[in-house]
């Protein structure tokens, strides 16, 4: 039988607000923290048992015994309310996570609500003044340790600058408007650590980092999205913020192992690591390479691209489920290794090819045809 107080909080669960997670947005919470009076899921539950219970006091709706005084607090708080309080001054640059967000930035976002109170008191968000400068461990570009690097962060300057040794020049400057950076625990291997993605040269370069302290990480993935966001700002002076907004940071559409031939029909297929990031598609050897084997722009269908399915088989038993990507120069076959893989890149690629271009979209697409031509012209030349 239903007690008295586990019928209320059922009732309560099902308030609008209530009836997500407060922190992350999943669906149906079961977990309550009765002292902040907020419904979660089990998964921010965790993470609020972590803060202590000087922070939060965490129950089951169901399987804990809930005190009279307890269910009162859930009734005069809520989701809603406490949101308005403990959310009130969130910077539009800050990312706020869903529930299929890393563990890092889920974390981290419930500590600064909460633990340090950080959007209650802006004082106290260190990442908003566009500079920074730390320690992150950095993987080589020819091997795979890490070695502590000195980061610079300057809005002003519009770059991220690394040192080897932090009294000589910089070993590498990044530009800030043209960075994307991702969270990559599952990639690297380490819960707290990033992915920054550029151009130089002409070619995309990727630098891998971590930090051991979880908050010192989301303060740099954060002190990055506010630089770009305040660099766009002056760009685009009357362009709305939302706009700018989308043009932050973003995680990579889809990553994963695919198999792809060359260009002739007779050419052998090849194991890539393979990663959709905005427009390119870049293919590598392994997922942490410094540099892509190769990229490619997808641009809009009115312009040609588009993707076709094939259902035969291609002579390679590990690449079962081909596709081809077609291109205005070339069409590019590739192939998953499962159906369920497939019907994921298809569904990406697709959504992509349909997207409308930028002018941003048109100058990495000039880019990578001037260095496809200066590629083609030099093997041309050498006779390959």
């Amino acid at each position: 039988m239903v007690d008295h107080n586990e019928k209320l909080l059922q009732e309560l669960q099902k308030k609008s607000g209530n009836n997500v997670c407060a922190d992350c947005g999943a669906d149906d919470p079961d977990w309550a923290s009765y002292n902040i009076g907020i419904f979660i899921c089990m998964r921010c539950a965790s993470i609020h048992r972590g803060m202590g219970a000087h922070i939060s006091k965490v129950k089951h709706l169901k399987l804990d015994r809930w005190e009279d005084s307890q269910v009162q607090r859930m009734k005069e708080v809520g989701n809603t309310a406490a949101k308005n309080k403990y959310e009130e001054r969130v910077p539009p640059c800050y990312r706020r996570p869903t529930k299929n967000d890393p563990q890092v930035l889920i974390e981290q976002w419930i500590r600064a609500k909460y633990e340090r109170e950080e959007f209650c008191h802006p004082e106290r968000q260190t990442y908003l003044s566009g500079a920074m400068e730390g320690f992150l461990m950095k993987r080589g570009k020819e091997d795979s340790r890490y070695q502590p690097r000195k980061f610079v962060l300057s809005e002003s300057e519009d770059t991220l600058k690394y040192h080897v040794n932090e009294n000589r020049e910089p070993k590498g400057v990044l530009r800030l408007s043209e960075l994307n950076v991702a969270f990559a625990p599952a990639k690297i291997g380490h819960m707290n650590s990033m992915q920054l993605t550029f151009m130089k040269d002409g070619t995309t370069r990727h630098i891998y980092v971590y930090h051991e302290n979880a908050e010192k990480i989301n303060n740099w993935y954060t002190a990055i999205r506010c630089a770009k966001l305040h660099l766009l700002q002056v760009a685009f002076p009357s362009a709305p913020q939302s706009d700018l907004l989308h043009r932050l940071p973003k995680d990579f559409a889809r990553e994963g192992w695919l198999w792809k031939t060359g260009p002739r029909p007779t050419d052998a297929h090849r194991r890539r690591w393979f990663t959709l990031d905005n427009r390119k598609l870049m293919y590598h050897d392994e997922p942490l390479d410094a540099y892509p084997k190769g990229e490619i722009f997808i641009g809009h269908e009115s312009n040609g691209y588009c993707i076709k399915v094939s259902n035969t088989g291609n002579g390679c038993k590990e690449a079962r489920f081909p596709f081809h990507l077609v291109t205005p120069d070339r069409t590019y076959c590739l192939a998953a290794t499962t159906h369920e893989d497939r019907a994921g890149w298809l569904a990406v690629i697709q959504q992509t090819i349909k997207r409308p271009l930028t002018p941003q979209d048109s100058a990495i697409e000039a880019t990578l045809v001037r260095k496809r031509t200066t590629s083609n012209s030099i093997s041309i030349f050498s006779g390959r």
